[in-house]
């Protein structure tokens, strides 16, 4: 398990990923791709936004983008693994190994409708917190009504 940042020389792999990400999500947030058949990438990785990208034996497997909205304050915009390494726990393990390396408090939140990624946020949080963390119901200027865990350490 490799988890590296992105920069101008993995951007691509990164936007590469992130289309099955946008395809995935499209009918819950009604979202389209543009007249090239792409999803326009959201957030953008600038400013306080970091993206990461996991590789196993060498291939792209999963990408994230954290926010750092204060100083070890972190916000989970984007959480995405491949289909075919949806196994082993490989997710929880690469956002573990995220939450160890950048320590502070975390957000996440997910949107109505996507119940499986509030079942594999509430699994990983809740383990990786023993249960130790608020979760709330929120209304989010951009996404309406979502389910929200929180946490620090």
């Amino acid at each position: 398990m490799n988890i590296v940042k992105v920069d101008t020389n993995n951007a691509q792999v990164y936007a590469n990923l992130y289309q099955g990400y946008g395809a995935e999500f499209s009918p819950i947030i009604d979202d389209k791709p543009n007249e090239n058949g792409l999803f326009e990438i959201y957030p953008q990785l600038t400013g306080s936004v970091t993206g990461y990208l996991l590789y196993l034996d060498g291939i792209p497997a999963a990408l994230t983008a954290i926010d750092e909205k204060s100083p070890k304050a972190y916000e989970i915009c984007d959480f995405y693994v491949l289909p075919y390494f949806r196994k082993n726990k490989v997710g929880k393990r690469f956002i573990s190994s995220l939450f160890e390396q950048l320590g502070g408090s975390w957000e996440i939140k997910q949107v109505a409708g996507a119940e499986h990624a509030t079942s594999f946020w509430r699994d990983v949080v809740g383990d990786y917190t023993s249960g130790n963390y608020i979760e709330d119901i929120y209304e989010d200027h951009k996404w309406g009504t979502v389910t929200r865990q929180c946490f620090s350490h």
